[in-house]
């Protein structure tokens, strides 16, 4: 299976999903949200520092549960039309 390669608009909204993120946690360790995610930390390291531009769904949402983040908001922080939208 191959691969398509990642958009310029894949990759900036895989920083953004990583700012999102890293911002929610806040002062919690990768360590501490990741274990309880159910996730390697450095899966959630990649996510947050962008280097993952897309991650799996699952590991979105658990992440964001754990972060008391609901899907709906995390999209509008991240997707591109939401913003355009609220401009």
């Amino acid at each position: 299976m191959v691969r398509t390669p990642l958009t310029p608009a894949d990759i900036d909204r895989g920083r953004r999903l990583g700012a999102a993120l890293r911002q929610a946690r806040g002062d919690r360790t990768i360590l501490d949200v990741a274990l309880v995610a159910g996730v390697s930390p450095e899966t959630l390291r990649k996510i947050e520092s962008g280097r993952v531009a897309t991650p799996a769904f699952t590991t979105v949402a658990a992440v964001a549960e754990v972060l008391g983040l609901s899907l709906d908001a995390l999209w509008s922080l991240v997707s591109p039309a939401t913003r355009r939208l609220a401009s």
